[in-house]
């Protein structure tokens, strides 16, 4: 009955780009991913970590609820998912989104 070991590269599924999470990695040293919606902050901070090769400072997730959508009279729902947002200690730095 042990805890099973999860690929890190499972966990993390994407990175965030917008407007707010630029201006968070900017001013705070923040990162954003869209993970697993069953992964833990420990789960999360050690995939950051193993990764990308960076020193994380604190990990706060949230539990983003899908829109609902429709197309006519057809009503549906976008998939819930969850998002990670990540502190990176002091000194750490991470080009994630820079190109040329």
């Amino acid at each position: 009955m042990g805890i099973k070991k999860r690929d890190p590269f499972d966990i993390l599924i994407k990175p965030l780009l917008t407007e707010k999470i630029t201006r968070l990695q900017e001013q705070a040293n923040r990162i954003a991913f869209v993970v697993r919606k069953d992964a833990s902050r420990v789960e999360v901070r050690h995939a950051v970590e193993s990764v990308l090769k960076v020193k994380v400072k604190t990990v706060n997730v949230m539990n983003m609820m899908g829109k609902k959508k429709r197309q006519g009279r057809f009503v549906g729902k976008r998939a819930d998912w969850k998002k990670a947002i990540i502190t990176l200690r002091e000194g750490e730095k991470l080009d994630l989104y820079e190109s040329a």
